[in-house]
């Protein structure tokens, strides 16, 4: 398509290369293929150019510019396409500024000279006549400006003649611009003899009319041929000023059927161009729309494919981290199920050998020293093995199974009571006020161990008068308030009274105690367990 655009504007098929670039355009941007999409939209310009559409052509060309990061032959190209199309838009100094830049962009010493003229041709259009003189004899007075084609040097030394002429020098002037066209007549350069026979037709205007309108006749018929609208209207203005009475409304006749011919053609390319534009990006649109609706398929289908993938990794992680939560949690509660019942064997054990044990053998002793037959030693013995039948009862109460239904209130406050006597009062409130049917019980089983060690402990260690368990409850958890008067203890010394064992059991329902003694100070603890 490229290729076809390019073969076309060397035939002068704007508008069907206009078409095929524009085309292309869309096929490279999909390539993202920069270098290609700067060209074709050089391309572009110049054809908007070409038809007199100079505003379309500033925008493509500035378009164009941002697919060039660095400064090259493309870029000062470009530079000079803006300059042409403010030059003809009558912004001069606008037009300098591009050129100016062109210039800078150019890589080849001799191209620079292109833009160089240019500006001189500005400053005539500004009637700035010295300027335009300065610059283009410090082209030709350079070296290199021997290399320059017999166009570019025809087209300098016309300029130059036609600045002189302007500025006063007329012979000076006239000698150039007549050298100028003989150059461009011998090379063929027919466009160039164009300006050449416009720039005579203004010398001779106020000098020898009919060599004017012989210039400017001739300047009119090789723009016919070339097509070249804007200076066939130029042509036809010097004629037009020459005043020639009968002939002057033939040419203003022609003049304004021209003018609006190429204001209609113009017109006609724009209204063209823009039809391609949005046909292309009409086009390009729903190609593009067509495109993302397609990745947006894929890219839903992927993602429901990564999501079933991640929700099945998750899965099967929570599955093993529950898994392994129970294991160790299970694990855990063993563990101090395990130490609990071994501490309270150990201590049945050590309760049976110092206390039981040592006793039995005193009555097994005592049976055998003295005579059964006396009615005083048989009641003795009786009187001994009841006191040990009454403590061994009492060592199997306090370790035998717990009603953990509707009489557990009733078996707290029997077991705390048990341990009321004449020398210690035991004052036990709010124990009713607590729904236990809502209590696990395992808890209540907890519950009822540690205030049995509590109160064992007491007994042992204490040798308090007074005790008082206050029992409180909140949404959350069960409180109980442990007080004494005893004698207290180091609280470095707790653990050796016993009091590590409650410490295991309410870890194992997940609550906590805390013990507050120092010495003849009493004794307290708190329990917190969740309900």
């Amino acid at each position: 398509m490229r290729d076809k655009g390019i073969t076309d504007y060397e035939k002068q098929n704007f508008t069907t290369a206009f078409y095929e670039f524009n085309k292309s355009k869309i096929l490279f941007e999909s390539l993202k293929d920069s270098a290609n999409l700067g060209y074709i939209l050089i391309s572009i310009a110049t054809i908007q150019q070409v038809n007199g559409d100079y505003y379309g052509s500033k925008e493509t060309a500035t378009e164009a510019l941002a697919y060039y990061k660095k400064k090259n032959v493309y870029t000062s190209s470009i530079n000079n396409i803006l300059g042409v199309a403010d030059k003809e838009l009558s912004l001069y100094d606008d037009a300098i500024f591009y050129y100016k830049e062109s210039i800078k962009d150019e890589p080849d010493l001799i191209a620079k000279y292109a833009p160089l003229s240019n500006i001189a041709t500005v400053f005539i259009y500004q009637k700035k006549y010295d300027k335009a003189i300065t610059l283009i004899e410090s082209i030709l007075s350079k070296k290199l400006s021997k290399q320059l084609s017999h166009k570019s040097l025809s087209r300098l030394q016309d300029n130059l003649g036609y600045a002189y002429f302007k500025n006063g020098m007329n012979e000076k002037g006239f000698n150039l611009m007549y050298e100028a066209l003989q150059t461009r007549n011998k090379i063929k350069d027919t466009y160039g003899s164009i300006e050449s026979y416009l720039h005579l037709a203004d010398y001779y205007a106020k000098k020898d009319i009919p060599k004017s309108d012989e210039n400017a006749f001739a300047a009119y018929n090789a723009a016919t041929k070339l097509n070249s609208v804007d200076e066939r209207l130029e042509a036809l203005q010097i004629l037009i000023s020459n005043d020639h009475s009968l002939q002057k409304r033939k040419y203003v006749q022609q003049y304004f059927t021209l003018n609006d011919s190429i204001i209609k053609v113009r017109n006609n390319f724009k209204n063209k161009s823009a039809k391609i534009k949005y046909d292309s990006k009409k086009e390009k649109d729903e190609n593009e729309k067509l495109r993302l609706e397609k990745a947006e398929n894929l890219l839903s289908i992927q993602k429901d494919k990564y999501l079933r993938i991640v929700f099945a990794i998750v899965f099967i992680f929570l599955v093993i981290l529950i898994a392994l939560l129970i294991r160790y949690y299970k694990n855990k509660s063993k563990a101090i199920e395990f130490k609990t019942s071994y501490n309270t064997e150990t201590r049945i054990a050590k309760k049976i050998h110092d206390e039981l044990a040592n006793d039995v053998y005193h009555v097994i002793a005592f049976a055998e020293s003295q005579p059964l037959s006396k009615e005083s030693t048989k009641e003795n013995l009786l009187q001994k093995l009841d006191d040990i039948y009454g403590r061994v009862r009492g060592i199997s109460k306090e370790n035998n199974r717990i009603d953990t239904g509707m009489e557990f209130t009733n078996s707290i406050k029997e077991m705390l009571l048990a341990y009321d006597t004449k020398e210690r009062n035991i004052i036990v409130n709010n124990l009713e006020d607590i729904n236990w049917e809502i209590i696990d019980d395992t808890k209540k089983i907890a519950i009822s161990r540690i205030l049995q060690e509590l109160m064992v402990n007491m007994k042992k260690h204490s040798k308090a008068s007074l005790v008082l368990i206050k029992f409180e409850n909140d949404h959350k958890s069960i409180l109980i308030h442990y007080t004494d008067n005893g004698i207290g203890c180091e609280k470095t010394k707790m653990i050796k009274n016993g009091l590590l064992n409650m410490e295991s059991r309410i870890q194992a329902v997940k609550g906590t105690i805390d013990f507050d003694t120092e010495p003849d100070k009493g004794f307290k603890a708190k329990i917190a367990m969740p309900k």
